[in-house]
């Protein structure tokens, strides 16, 4: 196990209140920088059972760990097929999803990879970007175009599937397209009861949300607009609140769709999620970092909680 440079200093944590519902919203004083040295970190999830953070160096074609009771940082997987966007799933198991490899995957408990989808139609994906879990076993993702664009995350490529879409791959593993209406659908997260998705465009810099019915979406009304940026990863707290990577930090929303707040980070921020033992540390990556930050909110339901 090569080891890497651990904890690489804290900055300020800025929190900026734009609607009275943001109050009692607050973390520390300073983020924790964990780790720096990436090219574009994305896709962090952690993990419950090991106690540690996974996420994505995407140019470098690595998955990179941190250890949650010692701080040390390690590479896990090199390389990579580009990996992006990770979730885990019921069992704990991580799914990935490969932009240079095309293709969506899980890691089993033995190490071993199953494909769980590479292919629409008679088409390559384009490149899976990030991924979600569903409480019925569903997994859900999203096929931009950003891994075939050009080599620097990817292989440069065609589109062979007709569009950028968001696709479903139910527990029998058939795969169908779920949303078609998108210019580079991006980031997305369930609400806690599994009943909304949420779908940025980055494109678009814009959050959708839609009504989940079974095995199909409905709807897709505007939920919020970017301020700064565009929208990329999305991650929800315990009381339906969205959070979203943005040029400047991360915003907040509140249900209804009003920005609450945001947290400024010196970095663009990716992506993000929840941790830690009572889910109230937030994780996020942004640009060439990895940041921390215990907060007084707590994570979303997530697909192996109790039923």
């Amino acid at each position: 196990m090569t080891l890497l440079e651990p904890l690489a200093g804290t900055v300020p944590a800025e929190f900026q209140k734009l609607d009275d519902r943001f109050a009692g919203i607050r973390g520390d004083a300073r983020l924790e920088r964990l780790w720096t040295g990436g090219r574009w970190a994305e896709g962090p999830v952690y993990s419950p059972a090991g106690r540690y953070l996974l996420w994505s160096d995407i140019p470098n074609n690595r998955i990179l760990r941190w250890d949650e009771t010692s701080y040390q940082v390690s590479v896990f997987r090199e390389p990579a097929g580009n990996t992006n966007g990770h979730t885990l799933d019921q069992q704990g198991r991580l799914v990935s999803c490969e932009h240079g490899n095309r293709r969506v995957t899980r890691t089993e408990h033995d190490g071993s990879v199953t494909v769980l989808a590479d292919g629409y139609d008679g088409g390559r994906l384009n490149s899976p970007n990030d991924v979600v879990v569903r409480p019925d076993g569903s997994v859900w993702f999203t096929d931009p175009a950003y891994g075939i664009d050009s080599d620097y995350e990817g292989h440069k490529g065609e589109i062979e599937v007709g569009g950028c879409h968001v696709y479903r791959i139910g527990p029998d593993g058939a795969l169908s397209i779920v949303a078609d209406d998108f210019n580079r659908p991006n980031g997305l997260a369930f609400s806690n009861d599994g009943s909304l998705l949420y779908v940025t465009d980055t494109e678009e810099a814009t959050i959708r949300v839609f009504t989940v019915d079974g095995d199909k979406l409905t709807g897709g009304d505007l939920f919020a607009e970017c301020g700064n940026g565009a929208f990329d990863g999305i991650r929800l707290d315990s009381e339906g609140r969205v959070w979203g990577a943005a040029a400047d930090g991360v915003h907040i929303y509140h249900p209804d769709g009003t920005l609450l707040g945001k947290l400024l980070v010196p970095e663009t921020v990716s992506n993000l999620c929840f941790g830690g033992a009572k889910r109230n540390r937030l994780f996020f990556t942004a640009t060439t970092s990895v940041y921390s930050l215990f907060t007084t909110v707590n994570g979303g339901r997530q697909p192996y909680d109790h039923q």
